[in-house]
């Protein structure tokens, strides 16, 4: 019985993760085909990554980029929907856009005896315009969430760690799950 109770775990292990990436992308198709009205299966993802390259290729032309700056002023004029386009637009650059912001993974005491520390990402070196010239902001994402706390630290508490982001930002979000050798090796 205990020989069936393991292989049923090592199964689970096995199909759970399989099935739920699978479900998720199912959905994610029928839903951009559906919204596009197209009947095959995948096609509104293959036709929304077209349009959404289309759209980049158009962004690099000097006309187009004279557009999207007079879009970009109404957006900031808008109050609600500034908010929504600003934080969006910061969000992604964080991650993919020549701004990234996190891209520099630390290790920050967060007791005086460095006994409990946690793994955040620089997002702001100086605040030296709040008179805070010794502190950095410290972005602290959550697991298993999109989202996350952020501290202004003392300089003195940050350990910058020589891992990739990615890397670390992967170990955070799985709540420390993911396997990371190098990163671990260093802590």
């Amino acid at each position: 019985m205990t020989r069936l109770l393991k292989w049923f775990v090592q199964g689970l292990l096995i199909t759970v993760p399989s099935v739920v990436t699978g479900w998720i992308f199912w959905q994610l198709f029928r839903r951009l085909d559906s919204w596009l009205g197209l009947s095959v299966p995948g096609a509104g993802f293959f036709a929304t990554i077209l349009m959404v390259i289309a759209v980049g290729f158009l962004g690099t032309s000097l006309l187009t980029r004279t557009v999207l700056t007079g879009f970009e002023g109404l957006m900031g004029r808008l109050p609600l929907v500034r908010l929504v386009y600003s934080a969006t637009k910061d969000l992604l650059n964080a991650f993919v856009g020549e701004k990234r912001r996190f891209d520099k993974p630390v290790l920050v005491s967060m007791t005086a005896d460095g006994a409990m520390r946690a793994l955040g990402f620089v997002t702001q070196e100086s605040l030296e315009a709040l008179g805070l010239a010794d502190s950095v902001v410290v972005y602290f994402p959550q697991s298993y969430a999109f989202a996350g706390w952020t501290f202004v630290v003392p300089t003195s508490r940050v350990t910058r760690l020589g891992a990739d982001s990615a890397d670390v930002m992967a170990f955070v979000i799985s709540g420390g799950v993911t396997d990371i050798p190098h990163l671990l090796s260093r802590s």
